[in-house]
């Protein structure tokens, strides 16, 4: 079910991200980047920007993967937990539903907003349930640049999650984040590793504190 319209997200997106589940499609470049007992993150170096794009496959064992998607899609809660959250809300923005967030950074870099557009289906796959969310920046909002924030333009993750038969979750993660500017590019390629740890295992935090 659609729970924030306006996404052009469409069919093929929610197809690739559940087969992932099934079939990473790790050809062209990507390597094993960082191994867990749990996760295995393998990332894809883009010459055009010198970043990198992210591939989490993992189980969770402690959460099951509908309360993973309540908890992925609640803001509040991720107020809660990240400590580099300066705003984060829903809004309509003449008549689409989009998300704001402002990301604190250190000095003197100045901090980063993102707009941005999410879809959850809840899917049944010939009797697999398997939820996927999907995620990408929206620069086409009418949503008002502030003065010193620079607007990130190129944000996009997918999520897609089932049951591993355990009463935990296997989970798939695809990220990429070009936040722009002045930063060193190690920086923001260190930012977006612990953004994936940190959203790859936050799921375990919130079931523990349920």
């Amino acid at each position: 079910h659609l729970l924030s319209a306006g996404s052009s997200s469409n069919h093929e997106e929610f197809q690739s991200a559940w087969k992932e589940l099934d079939e990473p499609q790790l050809e062209g470049g990507w390597e094993l980047f960082v191994e867990t007992t749990e996760v295995k993150i393998y990332r894809l170096y883009d010459k055009e920007t010198g970043l990198y794009e992210y591939k989490v496959y993992g189980v969770l064992t402690t959460c099951t993967p509908e309360l993973c998607a309540d908890v992925y899609m609640d803001l509040n809660y991720r107020k809660d937990w990240d400590g580099y959250v300066k705003e984060l809300y829903e809004k309509d923005f003449d008549g689409q539903s989009a998300i704001y967030w402002e990301v604190k950074y250190p000095f003197p870099l100045s901090n980063r907003d993102y707009v941005y557009v999410r879809e959850r289906r809840d899917l049944d796959v010939n009797g697999r349930k398997i939820w996927v969310i999907l995620a990408r920046s929206s620069p086409e909002m009418p949503c008002a640049e502030k003065g010193g924030v620079l607007r990130v333009t190129d944000y996009n993750q997918s999520v897609a999650l089932e049951s591993d038969g355990a009463g935990g979750t296997k989970l798939f993660m695809n990220y990429f984040d070009n936040p722009g500017g002045n930063i060193p590019t190690w920086l923001v390629n260190w930012a977006a590793k612990v953004s994936v740890l940190v959203c790859s295992i936050f799921h375990t935090q919130k079931t523990n504190l349920c």
